[in-house]
């Protein structure tokens, strides 16, 4: 599983849970909201650094590979370039 998603469902998980407790106690549901919010950014920021560090890691390579176009994608970039000359 890619490290992204684990991290995004751990944070709606713990969010999930938080919430759940705080809606059970019968805390008021727009700040239980928010208090859960900030319970599950708080928890996965400490608990979770190195899966954090993962999906910052595997954003980084792939924003660093390099942008593969298909035959599509450079026709219409030559295209609109040409339209562009026209218009001058």
């Amino acid at each position: 599983m890619k490290p992204w998603v684990k991290y995004t469902f751990i944070r709606l998980g713990i969010f999930a849970v938080a919430l759940a407790v705080l809606l059970v106690i019968r805390i008021d549901p727009y700040i239980a909201t928010i208090v859960a919010a900030i319970v599950g950014l708080c928890v996965s920021y400490i608990f979770f650094a190195p899966l954090r560090r993962r999906v910052a890691l595997d954003l980084a390579e792939r924003r660093s590979k390099p942008e593969t176009r298909h035959g599509d994608d450079i026709a219409e970039d030559e295209e609109i370039r040409r339209s562009d000359r026209d218009d001058v």
